[in-house]
């Protein structure tokens, strides 16, 4: 079992920055594939990043690739989202979520943290 807990979200203009937290329970974090996902309102739930168990390997959706860093830190159990020249449609609450080594999928989700970017 994994709790998530993402921080980080807040208002910010447009070109700025910011960075998501993700902080998990539990002492099997490593064991984990992370990624993050967005929810803009009125929208499906979409995917933005993944990272996988030992930070070797990161996916971007493409809307963000170039934009967006996802990275962990084992030893502190928490995954990061560094978010740059952000948008007015990267608004959305954020979610990170774990998938196991088992290959289910992505079967832990955190609370969501609200980012909004005024143009």
């Amino acid at each position: 079992q994994v709790q998530l807990v993402e921080s980080g979200g807040g208002l910010v203009q447009a070109g700025g920055s910011l960075r998501l937290s993700c902080a998990a329970s539990g002492r099997t974090f490593s064991s984990y594939a992370m990624g993050w996902f967005r929810q803009a309102p009125g929208k499906e739930r979409e995917f933005v990043a993944s990272i996988s168990r030992s930070g070797g390997s990161t996916t971007y959706a493409d809307s963000v690739k170039g934009r967006f860093t996802i990275s962990r830190d084992n030893a502190k159990n928490t995954v990061y989202l560094q978010m740059n020249s952000l948008k007015p449609e990267d608004t959305a609450v954020y979610y990170c979520a774990a998938a196991p080594a088992s290959g289910v999928g992505y079967n832990y989700w955190g609370q969501g943290t609200q980012v909004t970017v005024s143009s």
